[in-house]
Formats: structure tokens, sequence, C-alpha cells
């Protein structure tokens, strides 16, 4: 179909972003000559005015509102958080127009027979809708409607624009059957160079990202994407998607975006405010779990990170509750009251395995003190509950609670659990070997669990000691990107996050990277409590170039055999260069130089040892270095392959691969990852020999 140029100046410009092609291109479109296209434009760009108008207006309507009418001084609080939320939510992002699609509809209810789809819902001050945000459902036409199925749809009309400017149209007619061409503008947009945080995908979102995105809040959703597909912007929009759906519900009880590390939330930090939605939590498994860094053999992590360590420890925790020796006597006056070492027993045995180790110890404080009360009615005395309150907190009760039952933290019993081989062999049983637990045992052990340095697999088996403690409170909606990399006890940490099962899993087992990395999806959603969940493959890649994304797919038979080899709608003649070169320090900066003249972001990806040196090569060009924490914005990075998942750069120079595969156990997998980053170019240096699939 034909697009539709305004403004010569933006036409004659054959790089300028938001070009889409030339008023007299042939196609089943709907035909216009030069004037016909401006004059619809202009209309176009005068509705735009009207919207950004009353988009304003409604932003000082929430600016004027007071808190001053809440009752007292928290509710004012309250009320204030939620309207400067409202207010933050309705900023204009100059960068973007309001909306981006047009809808011609048959009628049939009420709503206008035109309406123009965009990122969030406006309306002038006789609340007539200007724009209708993306997630109605009247706006699914714009993604799902086709000539075969037009939704009660006429004619789509897809808008260009650069800068917050409308620049181009593209009309689409539904009706009379036939099929659609491959839209100029979508591909366009898909295909256009950036730089800084991820952009939303809000305009360019595809029939089957749109089925994902509108899943019921109910189910979890698994998605396996190959790289380029859009995986993470899916759940992204997922997550607005729901939280507009139902707004109520997920205000109450929250949601969260769990992401690798934060260079990534960085990356992806402006995506979900650009969709209006300011208050959604982003972090790490570490942000959740504990920032715990010391240093540990993978071998000692994998067994950690097993799922056979939960039932150890259960059982580590619960070996702490012994038999009674004795039984309880309490005095009021000169009353004595006893219950005798068998009935606390009993009342011990009773609560044991029934309820969670800290509200357990609590209720038998108040067993105890029940069973005193009962003493002192059968003596013709009438107590009261404040009676019972007393007694379960008096010195003679705390002290039998505290010799039964005692008051644990899950620093205490992991330390106990590493070490102590006795007790560490009677909570593992049969579930670690021999040879595990000797593994698992310190070497020095730390004289006691507050000076202790604790690794990152250490913060998973807290998390689930904490769990059997006292319950983890309950998210509504739960976001999990690069799922594939986590261990079973991560995903059960965040599963019991989201007990309600509404959760959005993104990954790819072709990117697993860690020595835990998970082998199918089914392992991953039993881990999390998901076991119902739904599993959708996205293999049909929008960003990466097909010559860029069909090089580095001669590395799955390898790295995942049982996966499908993805696909790409970008040709991208030329996008690939593969050298071997004598130094790479000499030769890197001409290959930066080479790209810095073109346009868009660059990542040069390197092998984690090598990162100082490289970045010392480039001394005299302008660059920073990634690091787990960046969020600083630049145009050329150096990037440690380690850090590059999740990520992506208009040009991508990746220094010797050999090495980055050398440097892990799973660095094939590495390898995969830091091939796919590219969306426009992929250049590739080397000295030493290609790992064979690339050769």
């Amino acid at each position: 179909m034909p697009a539709h140029q305004l403004a010569p100046d933006i036409a004659d410009d054959p790089d300028r972003p938001g070009r889409s092609g030339h008023p007299d291109e042939s196609g089943p479109g709907v035909a216009a000559d030069g004037a016909d296209a401006a004059v619809v434009l202009d209309a176009e760009r005068r509705h735009l005015a009207v919207s950004r108008a009353a988009l304003r207006a409604m932003r000082e309507h929430a600016q004027s509102l007071s808190s001053d009418a809440a009752g007292d001084w928290v509710s004012q609080q309250v009320l204030q958080a939620l309207l400067d939320q409202r207010v933050a939510a309705l900023a204009d992002h100059s960068g973007t127009p309001l909306f981006f699609g047009r809808l011609d509809r048959t009628g049939g209810d009420d709503l206008p027979g035109t309406i123009h789809v965009g990122r969030r819902h406006v309306h002038d001050e006789r609340s007539r809708p200007l724009v209708i945000d993306w997630r109605a459902p009247v706006s699914r036409a714009f993604y799902q409607a086709t000539p075969a199925d037009p939704m009660g749809v006429e004619l789509r009309r897809r808008f260009g624009y650069h800068g917050g400017d409308l620049t181009a149209y593209e009309d689409e007619p539904l009706t009379g059957g036939g099929t659609l061409a491959q839209s100029r503008i979508l591909t366009d947009e898909i295909e256009r160079p950036r730089s800084g945080p991820m952009r939303d995908i809000v305009a360019t979102i595809q029939p089957d990202q749109d089925e994902i995105v509108r899943s019921d809040l109910g189910g979890t959703v698994c998605v396996q994407g190959a790289p380029g597909t859009g995986k993470t912007a899916v759940g992204l929009h997922r997550a607005a998607y729901l939280l507009f759906t139902h707004r109520e519900k997920l205000a109450r009880s929250g949601v969260m975006i769990v992401g690798p590390n934060r260079a990534f939330l960085a990356y992806i930090s402006s995506v979900l405010p650009a969709l209006g939605e300011v208050k959604v939590d982003q972090t790490t498994v570490a942000g959740i779990l504990g920032e715990y860094a010391a240093p540990e053999d993978p071998a000692v992590g994998t067994i950690k990170g097993d799922a056979r360590m939960a039932p150890v420890l259960r059982r580590a925790l619960w070996a702490h509750v012994v038999k009674p020796a004795e039984g309880l006597l309490f005095t009021k006056g000169v009353n004595r009251y006893r219950v005798a070492d068998r009935e606390v027993r009993e009342i011990v045995a009773s609560l044991r395995g029934t309820t969670r180790y800290g509200p357990g110890r609590a209720a038998l404080a108040q067993r105890l003190a029940h069973t005193v009360l009962v003493r002192m009615e059968q003596r013709g005395e009438s107590p009261d509950d404040r009676v019972q309150d007393a007694v379960a907190r008096s010195k003679p009760v705390k002290q039998l609670v505290d010799a039964v039952w005692p008051k644990l933290t899950p620093q205490q019993v992991l330390h106990r659990l590493f070490s102590d081989p006795d007790f560490l062999a009677a909570a593992a049983k049969d579930d670690l070997t021999a040879d595990e637990q000797a593994l698992l045992l310190w070497a020095k052990p730390a004289k006691s669990y507050r000076s202790a340095k604790w690794s990152a697999a250490d913060g998973a088996l807290m998390d689930e000691l904490a769990d059997l403690i006292e319950r983890t409170p309950v998210l509504g909606h739960l976001v999990v990107d690069e799922a594939q990399d986590l261990s079973a006890m991560q995903l059960r940490a965040l599963g019991r996050r989201c007990r309600t099962g509404s959760a959005t899993v993104l990954g790819d087992l072709a990117q697993g990277t860690t020595p835990w990395s998970a082998r199918s999806w089914t392992e991953v959603l039993t881990h999390l409590g998901f076991e119902s969940g739904a599993v959708t493959e996205l293999t049909l890649g929008f960003r990466v170039p097909r010559e860029v994304l069909d090089y580095a797919a001669r590395l799955l038979p390898d790295v995942a055999p049982g996966l499908a080899a993805p696909r790409s709608l970008r040709p991208g003649a030329g996008s690939l260069t593969v050298r071997r070169v004598p130094d790479l320090a000499a030769s890197l900066p001409e290959a930066v130089r080479e790209v810095l003249a073109r346009e868009g972001s660059i990542g040069v990806i390197v092998p984690d040892a090598s990162v100082a040196a490289v970045s010392a090569s480039l001394t005299g060009l302008d660059h920073r270095v990634l690091g787990p924490d960046s969020v600083e914005e630049h145009r050329l990075l150096v990037v440690p392959a380690s850090l590059a998942k999740g990520l992506e750069y208009d040009h991508v120079i990746v220094t010797e691969p050999a090495d980055i595969v050398d440097a892990e156990p799973r660095g094939l997998a590495r390898l995969y990852v830091v091939l796919t980053r590219a969306v426009t170019s992929l250049t590739v240096l080397h000295t030493r020999d290609l790992p064979a699939r690339l050769r």
C-alpha cells in the first residue's frame, strides 16, 4: 500500500526516520495524489495539536487537585501520592506523537466511527475521546484486523513520525477481501536506528505478540523467544495492558518486573512510563533475595540451586524443634499451675508440620497459656483473654518455648547446616550424596552467622527458609525475564511471590549461560509452581538482520538442539562482516570509526577479561564501559560479554569469539547471545580460530 508523505523537506531526506515511501508508489492501498495526501496529513496534524492541548489540560487539572480534602494526615499522604502518579502518567513525551494509528469503523455501537489509537486515553473538556488507549478492547482491531476478519473496521491508517511530528501516513483497506502488503511505515519503524534506553513497540506490535499481551490476568504465559522477536517488549506491554484492564486489583497487590541485572533494568526503564505506567517495581533477583556476592565454586552454587535443597532446608529448620524435657510450672500469687511434660509433647506434636515455623512458635505459647487457663477454671477462677495473653508472655512460658521451639533466623539455620557435618547429614538424608555434602560444608566455618560471608546462591536458600518461618507476601503479577538462567531455588523464590499464578515468564533456552540453565520450560514452570502455564514460541524476528541471525544460529545444534531455528523478516544484506586480523588493538579503533560514521548506538562486546585492554585501545574515542549497575546512556559502549544479554545496539563489534567461549562452561551459549545483539550491523574481529560451527 502506498505511504503518503507530507512535508517535502522530510520526504526528500532518504535517511530520515519516519520515511516510508512516496505518494506515487503502487500497491493495494488508497490512491491519492500529493495534494490530497498533504490535505489529509494537515488534518491529522491539527487533530494531534488538539489532542496535545487536551492532554495538557487534563494534566493541569490533575495538578490543580488538592489532597487537603482528606480527613487526616495519613489519608492526605496517600491521596497526594495518587495525585502525583496521575500527573506523571499524563506527561506528554515530545519525542513521539500521542497517536500512531487510526481506525475507520463500520459503527453499530456508541463509539465514534473514527478513532485514533495511541499510548494513552485523551479526551476534551466535554469528555469526548480524542485518542483511545491502545489497550482498550476497541483498539485490538488495530493489531488484529485483516481483510478476512476486518473486526468492524473499514480502513486502518498507520502514521510515520519523527520527533513527535507526523511525517507520513499509510492506508490499509480491510473490506472487499484481498491481502495486505507489507507495511512500509511498520518496517521503517522497526528498523529505525535507536540510541539510549529501549523504546516501547506499541505502534508495531504484531498479531501473535498482541495475543500474548492481551492474555488473561489469571494465568501464566511463558514465552520462548528467539533473539529479536520482541519477547521482553511483549512482557512489558503485557504488564501495561494488565494494569490498564485490572487497575484497581493490581494497584493493591502490585506488579513486579524482574530482570537479569541493573544495566538491563536501566535499558528497559523508560518503556512503561512512556505507556503511562509509572508505578511498577523493577528489580533483579539479587534485589529480591539480597545483594550477596561472596565468591563461590560454580559446582557448589549448582548444588545450592538444585530443587533437592528444599527438603534439606525444611528438615534443617524443623530439626530445631525438640521434645520437651519437662513440663510447665506457672505461678500466680500463691497459686501454682502445672502442665505435665506429656501434655507439652502432645501440644508440640499437634502443631509441628501444620503451620509455618514462626506462627507455630506463637501458637505454642498460646496453647500452653490456654492449658494454664483451663487449670484456673478448674479451680473456680474466671480468667479472660487478657489473662491468657499475659500467661503467654510470662517468663516460664517464654523459657519453655525457647527451649522447645527456639526463635531462628534463616542465617542461623544455614550457618549451622554448612558448619556441622552431622547436622547436614541428618538434614540431607538421601537427597544429597556424601560428595555433595562435602562440597557444601565450609572448609573454615565462620564463628557465627553474623560474620559469615554469603554467596548469591545462599540468598535463595535463605529466602526458602524465610518462607518456612513466615509467609512471603504475594504480588498481583510477576514478569520474569531471562528466566532460563535462574536456578530451581531462585525460581521457587519468585514463584512464592506470585502464588496466584498470574505471571509472564520470558526467555530463550538457547541463551542459557549459567551452569544450572534450564533445558525445558516445563522444568522452569514446575519450579515456579505454575505447571499449568501455557508456553508460546516466538521464532519470527523483527530486529536482528537475517544474515546476522542465520550466522549465530549455526551454534544452535550445540547450544539448544531441540529449538527451531529463528527466522528474520529483515534480509540485512551486507550486515555481517567477519574479519581475521593480526592485531586486535590496532584493528579495533578503525572498525569503531567505521560504524561511528553511521547512525545509531554501538556496542563493542568483548570477553570479560579483555575489557580493560579494549577500553585502553579506544583511547581518543569517547566511550564508556558498561558495568553491572550502569545506568548512564552513551552512544559507544564497551560491553563485557556477561552483561550483553537482553541488550541491543544498532551496530555491534565482537572481539575474539574463541575467548568468549573458553571463559565459561556454557561459553557457546554466551557467544550465541553476543552475536544476536545487533539490529543493523555485526562485525566480528578475531585473531584466534573461530569455533568450528562458525568457520
